[in-house]
Order: C-alpha cells, then sequence, then structure tokens
C-alpha cells in the first residue's frame, strides 16, 4: 500500500477519483489549490484506490494523508 500525502499546505479543490477506481501510473487523484495555482496530486504506480481521506474544500497541511492506493 502506497500512501499519497499532501506536500504543501492547501485547500483540496476538486476530487477526481473515488474509492475502488483502479488508477493508471501519472493518474490525478485530487486537485489541491494553493496561492492561487492548481496542484494535480499524482500516483506513481498504478493501483487502486482503497481509501479516499480528503473531501473537496478540506484543507489540508503539508504531510497530511489524502488517500491510500494498493
Amino acid at each position: 500500500m502506497v500512501e499519497i500525502r499532501a506536500e504543501t499546505v492547501a485547500n483540496v479543490w476538486k476530487v477526481l477519483a473515488a474509492e475502488g477506481d483502479v488508477l493508471e501510473e501519472g493518474a490525478a487523484v485530487v486537485i489541491l489549490e494553493s496561492m492561487k495555482m492548481e496542484i494535480p496530486v499524482l500516483v506513481e504506480d498504478p493501483g487502486t484506490l482503497v481509501q479516499l481521506v480528503v473531501s473537496e474544500g478540506d484543507v489540508v497541511r503539508e504531510g497530511d494523508l489524502l488517500a491510500v492506493v494498493d
């Protein structure tokens, strides 16, 4: 299992995947917004999204868990 974590303080602008989705390498799970910049959060390896921890509108801090891919 791979934990996907926030790399900066940001708002969750858009959720692009749902639990159970099969994701290809490089697929975006969520888009974060920080200082008017959109930051896509990508998976590095293919897998299934087993847990999505955030919702649109949430505020995350650096290191916060966003999702888990298996």
